[in-house]
């Protein structure tokens, strides 16, 4: 939560990732025009969303599940619901951060596709140890 919190207090954000972005972009694709190279900028950005917000997930679920050592305890929905409701409490206090951050702009959509992220990495974190338990048998 700590380096989210620092990433978003980041005033230039934008122009860091795009410094890096859009010159590998151009050189992978020296032909593309210059608004295709923003766009996939931009879906690059929020596919860092997802991915912060996924691993976000499956911390907090971990932190809640608390097996011991060597124990398979069961899935629990109420504890991936609980993880799920703590990734999107975050989100939105981290969109409410960026009011007062210079150049950012709290977004009702990145709090979606934050929460999104969370939610897919759980489901597939639950399919994962379905099919590793079907496994061992």
């Amino acid at each position: 939560m700590g380096v989210i919190f620092f990433a978003s207090a980041d005033t230039n954000s934008y122009r860091h990732s795009s410094t890096l972005f859009e010159p590998f972009v151009h050189w992978l694709f020296p032909q593309l025009p210059a608004a295709a190279v923003d766009e996939l900028h931009h879906y690059f950005r929020k596919c860092g969303h997802l991915s912060e917000y996924a691993i976000l997930a499956l911390l907090v679920w971990r932190a809640i599940h608390r097996p011991a050592k060597g124990e398979a305890r069961p899935w629990k929905w109420d504890e991936a619901g609980l993880a799920l409701a703590i990734v999107f409490t975050y989100a939105a206090s981290d969109e409410f951060h960026q009011i007062f951050v210079p150049t950012r702009t709290p977004l009702i959509t990145d709090v979606m596709i934050d929460t999104t992220g969370g939610a897919l990495a759980l489901t597939a974190w639950w399919l994962l140890r379905g099919k590793l338990r079907l496994a061992k048998r």
